[in-house]
């Protein structure tokens, strides 16, 4: 589908046959008894990079305009404590594809490293239950020539970044499309002709248009509102500052707010081009973001409250770098208006996708099913814990269990504990108040990660001692 980006849809050969049996079997079967078989839910999942918890309307948001995410939420359900895979890029979307939490994936940092053969990703199980799989926009989890890139974990249709450093770029002179380059002409030689975001989202509809007589699994990981780093103050690249440039806000803020509806806009664009196809009713779309708002590009995040009523950004293990928005729609299966305070993470996508599709998720994986809560159901499989790690200057480590949260901030150092039920804010340690949740968690913390070859647990002196590791910028 990929192969004309802007080509019209063209029927596949399954199509073509059983469109072809049906005028050989004449008129009769049209008939008033004549039903099509029904076909497996199709499922989009559209993430957003460095989208902050408070910079949707739906979540507080004021000042920028996001009408078609609040409409998605009015007409579906938005949880209020969903959580990334963790507080940066690549380990985030690792979670989120394996079903593993960040002390079992392979990548737990945003160093260059590939999945591997063996590591099974959602592109693959629904593969497995005969879903067509498609990825628009930015990877992050295998360069090219590796083990990592998306047409070898299952997915069949791929254009976008493979390198989260490359994806900074919205003028792109060459994206990937599966295995090859792809050249954006009209970037070619410093010009500004083609801002990539706008690309993903024709490819992303021109996706589903193509596939509409099959079930489809879309992943559209969006780059906005992620800054252009290299561009420091001037990092937030859009088109126009268009519906804001009149307001008398920074540059940089204009900018963001403008990034942040233009995504708005074509997520509408994508429902809108649904209901066209009459596919709405049997396709499940989830909306959420990889970590918490940024502070690059010349921005504040407390410009727009951007972490909402939460602490921290991206890169903090506190509530406002790991919990993101989560908007999830399926008209006629998923409660409209519904707001759910289900506690669930990026590694329940899998089985939640697995459910959906009819198929068993791999073993071995910490992800749990959270179809019950989409479809109004009692979740009668809960997580005991949640468990974050993060690696940076030294390693930091987050649990969450019940209403109580834990955090490490350096190797050896005792937890910090929050009520998040009475503080979400994260404002009153109360470890010494509690010594039982916290031995109950230290104990929790002996078995909640596998050792890393590459992501050891360090404190900040070891971490500066070892010799510098090549990374790929957040």
């Amino acid at each position: 589908m990929f192969s004309a980006l802007n080509a019209p849809f063209k029927f596949t050969r399954r199509v073509i046959a059983a469109f072809g049996l049906a005028l050989l079997s004449g008129p009769a079967l049209f008939g008033a008894g004549f039903a099509l078989p029904a076909q497996k839910p199709n499922i989009i999942f559209i993430l957003a990079d460095d989208l902050g918890y408070g910079e949707v309307g739906c979540y507080g948001q004021q000042k920028i305009k996001t009408p078609n995410l609040d409409k998605m939420a009015a007409e579906g359900m938005r949880f209020t404590q969903c959580y990334a895979g963790t507080t940066v890029c690549a380990p985030s979307r690792a979670a989120l594809m394996t079903g593993l939490h960040t002390g079992h994936t392979r990548i737990r940092g945003n160093e260059a490293v590939p999945l591997q053969a063996q590591d099974v990703t959602v592109a693959e199980v629904l593969k497995q239950a005969g879903y067509k799989t498609g990825i628009v926009g930015k990877w992050g989890l295998g360069l090219a020539d590796t083990p990592g890139t998306p047409n070898k974990h299952g997915f069949d249709e791929w254009f976008g970044y493979l390198s989260q450093t490359h994806a900074h770029d919205y003028y792109p002179t060459q994206l990937y499309r599966n295995d090859r380059l792809f050249v954006l002409e009209k970037n070619l030689d410093g010009k500004k002709g083609q801002y990539s975001h706008d690309l993903f989202t024709m490819v992303a509809t021109n996706f589903v248009r193509g596939s509409k007589f099959h079930p489809f699994f879309l992943y559209l990981p969006y780059t906005i509102p992620h800054a252009h780093n290299e561009l420091k103050n001037k990092g937030m690249e859009v088109p126009s500052a268009e519906p804001y440039q009149n307001e008398d806000w920074p540059e940089p803020e204009k900018h963001k707010a403008a990034m942040i509806t233009r995504l708005d806009r074509d997520i509408g664009e994508l429902l809108k081009e649904l209901k066209k196809l009459q596919i709405d009713q049997n396709t499940i779309v989830f909306f959420s973001s990889d970590n918490g708002p940024h502070k690059e590009g010349g921005v504040d995040p407390e410009f727009f409250n951007a972490s909402g009523p939460l602490r921290g950004i991206k890169r903090d293990m506190y509530e406002g770098g790991i919990r993101v928005p989560m908007i999830v729609r399926w008209p006629g299966k998923v409660k409209a208006g519904a707001v759910s305070d289900q506690i669930w993470a990026f590694w329940d996508l899998l089985p939640t996708a697995a459910e959906i599709a009819g198929v068993k998720p791999p073993a071995n994986i910490d992800g749990i099913s959270i179809l019950p809560t989409l479809l109004g159901q009692k979740q009668t499989d809960q997580h005991e814990f949640l468990y974050w790690e993060f690696h940076e200057k030294g390693s930091k480590q987050a649990v969450r269990m019940g209403d109580w949260k834990a955090i490490r901030l350096e190797v050896g150092k005792p937890l910090e504990l929050y009520d998040l039920k009475n503080d979400i804010h994260e404002n009153h340690d109360v470890a010494k108040d509690h010594p039982e949740v916290v031995a109950k968690i230290e104990e929790y913390l002996k078995t909640a990660r596998t050792d890393s070859p590459r992501w050891p647990l360090r404190t900040p002196e070891e971490a500066a001692k070892q010799k510098p590791r090549k990374e790929d910028a957040n």
